[in-house]
């Protein structure tokens, strides 16, 4: 089955190479040029996806804030595919929620790479992030090859930050990432289930050793 892949470039020439590229290696490509449609269609169904290809030059918005919206509503691998390729441009990526940059020109052989060793490490039924392992599976989360006894909701979230080392992330975005019918005051109870988290990690909010409070903004995994 084909690998579905959500590409927003509004190059056309470059979009045309891309997705002809992509069909290649057997990926189901859906491009958009105008990146408000794009926003649009994930919204529909924000998990459909487990790759995005995202140019930052972009009409009607731009590309950093196309980032973070995709990131408020998606756990997919953000590929930045982009000419802009001062650091400033590439920490700020980063820090809105891109997994990988590539600066234009690049072959396109490349691009391949990133997404199959992305898609490769996404497939695993276990996964090992520092004390913890991921049984994709089984959806059980371990530490110390103990199993953690965790609530739906708990084992989103400890595994959006596994999965995402060293990224902070806001109250808002985890919010919107769990996207839980029962998460009434975003703050309060993200707070909540992050606390029982660190409890059953025995894990320090004063001197932690695994997740640390971001002052003012939310939570990253310490990896």
């Amino acid at each position: 089955m084909s690998e579905p892949i959500l590409l927003i470039e509004d190059d056309m020439d470059m979009q045309t190479l891309i997705v002809d590229f992509l069909h290649n290696y057997d990926f189901d490509v859906r491009a958009f040029a105008n990146p408000k449609e794009a926003l649009e269609h994930l919204h529909v169904s924000p998990n459909h996806y487990k790759v995005i290809i995202l140019d930052l030059m972009l009409p009607h918005m731009d590309g950093f804030d196309v980032c973070q919206k995709i990131r408020e509503m998606s756990t997919a691998h953000i590929i930045i595919s982009s000419a802009r390729s001062e650091m400033s441009d590439k920490i700020l990526g980063y820090g809105l929620g891109a997994d990988d940059y590539l600066a234009k020109p690049y072959e396109p052989r490349e691009l391949v790479l990133k997404i199959n060793s992305f898609l490769r490490r996404a497939t695993q039924t276990k996964r090992v992030v520092g004390d913890f392992s991921i049984n994709e599976e089984t959806m059980e989360i371990s530490i110390d090859d103990c199993v953690l006894e965790l609530t739906k909701i708990e084992f989103d979230i400890l595994h959006l930050f596994l999965s995402h080392p060293n990224k902070v992330f806001s109250r808002e975005v985890i919010y919107h990432v769990i996207n839980h019918d029962d998460f009434q005051s975003k703050d309060r109870t993200v707070d909540m289930h992050v606390s029982n988290i660190r409890m059953k990690i025995g894990d320090d909010s004063k001197n932690p050793r695994y997740i640390k409070s971001v002052w003012g903004v939310g939570y990253k995994f310490i990896g």
